[in-house]
């Protein structure tokens, strides 16, 4: 099993910038993929951003040229800079790990960290 850990996220103001982190363990030796996925209530989840082991991303359309994803392989995390924040990027964002490339679902989530924007 794998293990995902969020942090940062909270309450942004539009315009400005947050940031946030996962880290993965347990059995992540076949991890190739790691990211961020979000969802508002009563929609689906949708991409925010991906990246692979060997640098591959793929974004959002709705984040693309804002929003920066990274990724750390030797401490197994993954960050999200969100920049230039707009009230629509609140949702509870998901970090998400899988064993494919960039175009399949992750495998596994996290819990869910809450980033709210305000006007």
């Amino acid at each position: 099993q794998v293990q995902l850990v969020e942090s940062g996220g909270g309450l942004g103001q539009a315009g400005g910038s947050l940031r946030l982190s996962c880290t993965a363990s347990g059995s992540i030796f076949s991890i190739k993929t790691m990211g961020w996925y979000r969802q508002v209530p009563g929609k689906q989840r949708d991409l925010v951003a991906l990246i692979d082991t060997g640098g591959e991303t793929m974004y959002g359309d709705s984040v693309k040229g804002r929003f920066t994803i990274s990724r750390d392989n030797a401490k197994n995390t993954v960050n999200l800079q969100m920049n230039s924040l707009k009230p629509e990027d609140t949702a509870v964002y998901y970090c998400g790990a899988g064993h494919y490339g960039v175009a399949y679902l992750p495998d596994y989530w996290g819990q869910g960290t809450q980033v709210t924007v305000s006007s």
